[in-house]
């Protein structure tokens, strides 16, 4: 699918910058001359893969001219456009550094802190991820995305049993080991990070958060709100239900069970020895829902990731 440079042989670098590029034409420059500015004064090896992923501007054209500039870039060009979450997999599994950094080429995120995301990550083993948490929102169709965005998070950090400042941020650092064994539950699209995020706290990995800026995009969006949210919520409750499905299965069928059982006490003493059929309904629903709980926590026990 991907056609690739050689990489760089100076002995494997400490860090690996995965960088998914789509129709980044007119700022791409300007975001790989501050990525390697940052990380050129850091003192830390280090490859900046920069993936295009099949755009259809310019970008591949800046991409390959700029291989020639910055020593430490190394240029992968898609075929076919796999989304984000293909190009950040792809990157990971084909990384060289111990460190692996997602991040965007949109000018979106402050790329001049990843040596802090990095060093944080150095100074503390029992981190396994360094998350740039937004301080604001500056995305497109932001009325909508900030309450929904909320909201989503909420329904995570419940489900999930930990406070998660920024479930999506796509600035972060990660130890590629750790990661790894997740790779392959990456969606394509944007919810690639969130998947990330509660992969690593579903397993115990702990997660640092970073707060940052954020910045309002160079280019047009790619996000499609109606589209994208709902994937979004689809892959928070996939991930739960992958790691922990007691958490969102076992709640409804309580919930049924209780509201069953109340109800059939109502019905023994209106009409003794006679169950209406919602009564019925409510507690076989219930047991169903419990049942099909044990059952999917008891193949996640025996799972061997």
């Amino acid at each position: 699918m991907a056609e690739t440079s050689a990489p760089h042989a100076d002995g494997g670098p400490h860090v690996t910058i995965v960088l998914p590029c789509f129709n980044e034409e007119p700022h791409l420059l300007l975001e790989l001359q501050r990525i390697t500015k940052a990380m050129d004064e850091s003192g830390y090896s280090y490859e900046l893969m920069a993936v295009d992923d099949a755009s259809t501007d310019g970008t591949l054209k800046v991409l390959q001219d700029a291989e020639l500039q910055f020593p430490h870039l190394r240029v992968v060009a898609f075929r076919r456009n796999g989304g984000a979450g293909t190009v950040r997999r792809i990157g990971t599994q084909m990384a060289t550094g111990e460190i692996v950094v997602w991040t965007d080429a949109d000018m979106t995120y402050p790329n001049e802190l990843i040596p802090e995301l990095v060093r944080r990550l150095d100074e503390d083993p029992s981190i396994d991820q360094v998350v740039g948490a937004r301080t604001s929102e500056e995305g497109s169709h932001k009325v909508f995305r900030v309450p929904a965005k909320w909201l989503i998070r909420k329904i995570a950090e419940k489900l999930a049993g930990q406070r998660i400042p920024d479930l999506n941020s796509g600035l972060r650092a990660m130890r590629r080991k750790v990661a790894l064994p997740y790779l392959r539950l990456l969606p394509p699209g944007f919810s690639c990070v969130t998947t990330i995020t509660l992969a690593f706290l579903s397993n115990q990995h702990d997660i640092s958060y970073l707060p940052i800026s954020y910045a309002k995009r160079a280019g047009k969006s790619k996000f499609k709100f109606v589209k994208d949210a709902y994937r979004y919520i689809l892959q928070v409750l996939r991930m739960v239900m992958y790691f922990n499905p007691l958490k969102v299965l076992m709640p409804p069928a309580l919930w049924l069970l209780g509201i069953g059982a109340a109800k059939a006490v109502y019905d023994l003493l209106e009409h003794p020895f006679r169950f209406a059929i919602n009564t019925v309904l409510l507690i076989v629903t219930g047991l169903l829902i419990g049942s099909l709980a044990l059952l999917a926590d008891l193949i996640v026990r025996s799972r061997q990731d």
